[in-house]
């Protein structure tokens, strides 16, 4: 299905590459936590992935529905699934990535921000057009109607930089009305703030949700910055 709504079981899609060559990316397909746009911000990035060698996981997550820590939880648990099994999938455990689209790129940055130990940090993270800013609609989704101010500062990303944040490859579209590209542009320069390797990439038109689609004119563009980046990043 293109979209998969009201998730309630969390689910790990493993697309193993033929040569590994150590790299996982966990990928979480965005919907502004309510549904998962799981085709074009999931499971159509496989073979891409696979052709560089990258093992890619599509993570089905759990919707919030007022109780983000559940689905803070799914995606920890899935960058500690990763690396319990990095001798069936040929995994580096330094070379765990986290990748999201919108509400995915959020959760992504939740990875990058909240994790507990070396266990479930991501070495690196990849966002495309992420939100970063909160608002009540999208507060409402994530806490609940009655969210504590205390609530909304923890998983307020912008908070949650640190020197210790791993490098991040952002793209974004500037006309995009959904999410403007000053949430990227403001992670950018939190991150850069901290002198946190970060890559910014912001395409003239595409507007919100491209995801892996043809329709998007800079596809190449943003997928061949992403390889370069990529594997700059194995070698270093």
């Amino acid at each position: 299905p293109q979209h998969t709504a009201n998730v309630s079981n969390p689910q790990m899609f493993v697309y193993p590459a033929k040569k590994p060559n150590g790299m996982v990316i966990i990928q979480c397909p965005g919907g502004a936590y309510m549904n998962l746009a799981i085709e074009k911000e999931g499971h159509s990035m496989a073979s891409w992935m696979n052709n560089q060698g990258i093992t890619l996981v599509v993570l089905k997550y759990r919707m919030p529905n007022g109780h983000f820590e559940c689905t803070v939880s799914d995606v920890l648990q899935s960058i500690k699934l990763v690396r319990q099994h990095k001798d069936d999938w040929g995994v580096n455990p330094n070379m765990v990535g986290i990748m999201g689209c919108s509400a995915g790129g959020n959760l992504a940055i939740q990875a990058a921000t909240q994790y507990t130990g070396a266990e479930d940090k991501p070495n690196f993270q990849v966002l495309l057009y992420a939100f970063t800013s909160m608002n009540p609609f999208i507060n409402k989704i994530m806490f609940g109607e009655n969210a504590s101010d205390a609530t909304i500062q923890k998983y307020s990303v912008m908070n949650n930089v640190t020197a210790d944040t791993p490098p991040a490859f952002i793209a974004c579209s500037a006309d995009d009305n959904t999410v403007p590209c000053d949430d990227s542009i403001m992670y950018f320069k939190a991150l850069r703030g901290f002198k946190t390797e970060a890559s910014l990439h912001i395409y003239p038109t595409g507007s919100h949700g491209w995801g892996f689609a043809d329709f998007f004119t800079y596809k190449r563009e943003w997928t061949g910055e992403l390889e370069k980046w990529l594997r700059e990043f194995m070698t270093k």
